[in-house]
């Protein structure tokens, strides 16, 4: 069964579900997520009521980043499965009206790409260097780094590698891993590649990319030292990179309008401006707004954020793509639940200590924030991603047993950095059975990371159908958004809630959100309508409890 095309865009509206596929569903009991799993859960997400998934990588990778270091561009990981079990994964979604985006890292790939092996087995200067960001060191003997340059997970951004003759010779760039060397996008092969790799995949049927890293893949022609505290702006957000997304966007729309393919961009930049300059009509569709996921708990600084992306994306005609969670940050329920912040180590990157805080949680509060600004981001005009296990309720790991974090950024930065372990975990299907019903029954081997048994509390299935889960929430969430808010991108109109600075509401169409900040109670006015859900139950009909949405008309 084909999807119908709509008269808009299906992703201008679309809520997409991240698949994180390790951490999915395992399909046959090895302890790792896989795509029979991912296949075996697809009425799941149907009757959870996404439009698309975005799957994380799953090409063939020695997994020094889980996947971001990417051996092969146009396979699937042995792990998780075969090509022919991923285009069933694509047929099997579309039958059900689910579109499938595909994760692409065109900024690295893996140490064991074809390209940087024939690279290292290459003198200095070669063709197959070139494909690469290789320099000779500074210092008598090259001893030192090319530049001060640091990488995103801790520690030098360049990494010495021998010659053929055994001895210390060049440098190689990464800005994350050591596995994960930098293309040289300056050279032709390198885009040519690339706009290979998009066509095999829009050939079998994949309605587009999540793109990693959109921001990169251009770095300073000169690369001279960064002198600032954070930002490199030698290594990101260089002109040459939009050049890459007007030949993208021409590739994706060549298929046609009723493929509707869409890309969407990975781009951390300082300010909302820069970040809607990738949005204009010949480059990217779609582009994450992170500024609101990176906004502590206050109605001040949530409408500050939303009224930044209507002045700067809006004004694009963009749709504006929301999220509040995915695989590099910490959970909705811990972020919103520290109750006493604690002060991370100096070399805890400034952004990861907004998007990964640390403190005191209180779980509770946590999970009426999180089920509150779910209701929130739906509400929303434009896009909404939604990570898995958000609808579980799902906290953040924090407490992993010594020596079981994985995360290349917990070991670069000298094991002060949390790193994103934490959220990856795999899911617990199931209050009991193996690894929480995350592998079929009579499974032996554990899950890749360690599950804590308080996931049995937040179980899916102990939700489903439970009046006041937050499972349920979503489920209802999902369906009632499509009939109460207008489909085509619209602006909100803010309304005033006198007295209460604590409270955010806005209107769209006929339909209302309003979310209660603070800890006091609030009822709406008459005039706002009648309330059609809430995030929480109220010991009276009108009023809302804090820290607590709800949407009326």
């Amino acid at each position: 069964m084909s999807i119908q095309h709509r008269r808009l865009p299906w992703w201008r509206t679309a809520v997409v579900y991240q698949v994180y596929l390790r951490s999915f569903a395992d399909g046959n009991g090895d302890g790792i997520g896989d795509l029979a799993g991912l296949r075996s859960r697809l009425d799941y997400l149907a009757d959870l009521g996404v439009d698309g998934i975005w799957l994380n990588p799953c090409y063939p990778s020695p997994q020094a980043d889980h996947g971001y270091d990417v051996a092969d561009y146009t396979g699937i990981e042995p792990a998780y499965g075969s090509l022919a079990e991923f285009d069933t994964v694509v047929d099997d979604a579309h039958a059900r009206g689910i579109r499938v985006l595909m994760d692409l890292v065109p900024n690295h790939c893996s140490s064991a790409h074809p390209w940087f092996q024939a690279a290292l087995a290459a003198a200095p200067g070669s063709p197959e260097r070139d494909r690469f960001v290789f320099r000779d060191g500074r210092g008598e003997h090259g001893e030192l780094p090319p530049n001060n340059w640091r990488s995103e997970f801790g520690g030098p951004a360049w990494t010495r590698v021998p010659g053929p003759d055994g001895e210390p010779d060049q440098w190689y760039l990464h800005f994350f891993d050591a596995g994960q060397p930098d293309f040289n996008w300056r050279n032709p092969e390198v885009p040519a590649m690339f706009e290979k790799v998009l066509r095999f995949w829009f050939d079998r049927g994949v309605d587009g990319f999540r793109i990693d890293v959109a921001h990169g893949l251009y770095k300073h022609a000169d690369l001279p030292d960064w002198e600032g505290a954070h930002y490199n702006e030698f290594a990101w957000d260089q002109p040459e990179v939009h050049d890459v997304y007007r030949s993208w966007r021409a590739i994706a729309d060549s298929y046609g309008p009723e493929r509707d393919i869409t890309l969407v961009g990975e781009v951390w930049v300082p300010e909302v401006t820069s970040l809607a300059a990738y949005l204009r009509d010949d480059e990217l569709p779609q582009a994450f707004f992170f500024d609101l996921l990176l906004q502590p708990w206050s109605a001040t600084l949530f409408r500050a954020s939303i009224d930044r992306a209507f002045a700067e994306i809006g004004a694009t005609g963009a749709t504006i793509t929301w999220t509040l969670a995915n695989h590099d940050v910490h959970r909705t329920v811990t972020r919103y639940g520290i109750v006493r912040p604690e002060s991370l180590p100096a070399e805890v990157d400034a952004q990861a200590a907004r998007s990964r805080p640390r403190g005191e949680v209180d779980v509770a509060l946590g999970q009426r924030r999180a089920r509150a600004s779910t209701m929130l981001l739906l509400a929303l005009p434009g896009s909404q991603f939604l990570y898995q296990g958000e609808e579980f309720g799902l906290p953040e790991v924090l407490d992993f047993p010594p020596g079981l974090r994985q995360d290349p950024t917990w070991h670069r930065s000298g094991e002060v950095d949390y790193g994103r372990d934490g959220c990856r975990v795999p899911l617990p299907w199931s209050a009991g059975g193996a690894n929480f019903g995350f592998s079929p029954a009579g499974t032996a081997a554990a899950p890749w990371l360690p599950q804590p048994g308080w996931f049995a509390q937040h179980a899916v299935d102990t939700q489903i159908g439970v009046e006041g889960s937050t499972h349920s929430l979503y489920r209802a969430a999902l369906q009632l958004k499509r009939t109460i808010f207008p489909a085509a991108d619209t602006a909100v109109t803010w309304l005033p809630a006198p007295g209460r600075d604590d409270v955010l509401a806005f209107r769209r169409g006929e339909a209302t959100c309003v979310v209660v900040f603070g800890g006091e109670p609030f009822t709406p006015p008459a005039e706002w309508g009648t309330i059609l859900l809430r995030s929480e139950p109220a010991d009276t009909g009108g009023e809302l409890p804090g820290n607590s949405a709800a949407w009326l008309r």
